[in-house]
């Protein structure tokens, strides 16, 4: 099936940086994406009352469509009808989550390429409009996983933008992200991660 954006420029599928091609099953997360390891997370949320929290649907408007067999249809073109933003939106403790996943086989840094415009300028809305907004990071090379709120990843993006580094060490997330250590149930308690991070700034605001 052929893919495209907006603009009619071909979508081309990268395929997740760092991930096996074959699942070993003796271990029950070896292998998995970032975005499968949040599924079953938002998963574990949702039947607990926690939370309420989704992946996004891609708006796609459907062009051409074969008829192989009558009981059978394939979707052989179609079009991104508008701009992803981010991946993940919900609602926890009354309040709006909203936030972008990545991952990089690096053991160094994570390259701000694979960040969008477009997606900077959504999270920038939302955090306008008092949302939490942040970034979950996975160095797949180390297990190690980070969340970055918007407001702590915003110079780094004007750093880039003004010509500077294109990415963001590892020091540097050490230093201004929280890391989430994975466990058994739920996989990325990252909302344990976020509580932190308001409960920090909140401490801040008050000095």
């Amino acid at each position: 099936m052929t893919i495209r954006y907006p603009n009619g420029k071909k979508y081309v599928p990268v395929q997740k940086a760092g991930l096996p091609k074959k699942v070993d099953l003796s271990f029950s997360n070896r292998g998995k994406s970032l975005e499968d390891e949040l599924n079953e997370t938002n998963e574990f949320y949702l039947s607990r009352g926690i939370a309420v929290i989704h992946k996004k649907p891609v708006p796609i408007q459907i062009v051409n469509v074969n008829y192989p067999a009558r009981s059978a249809a394939v979707i052989t073109e179609a079009y991104f009808r508008t701009p992803s933003t981010t991946d993940f939106n919900g609602v926890w403790q009354g309040k709006y989550i909203d936030f972008e996943a990545k991952e990089t086989k690096s053991a160094t840094s994570f390259p701000l390429q694979n960040i969008h415009e477009h997606q900077v300028d959504h999270m920038k809305s939302v955090s306008k409009q008092a949302g939490i907004v942040f970034f979950i990071i996975k160095f797949t090379a180390l297990d190690r996983y980070f969340i970055i709120t918007y407001n702590s990843f915003e110079k780094y993006w004007e750093r880039m933008k003004a010509g500077g580094r294109k990415s963001m060490t590892l020091a540097e997330f050490e230093d201004v992200a929280v890391e989430v250590v994975p466990s058994y149930n739920p996989r990325l308690d990252y909302l344990q991660a976020v509580s932190t991070i308001l409960a920090t700034s909140r401490k801040a605001n008050e000095r």
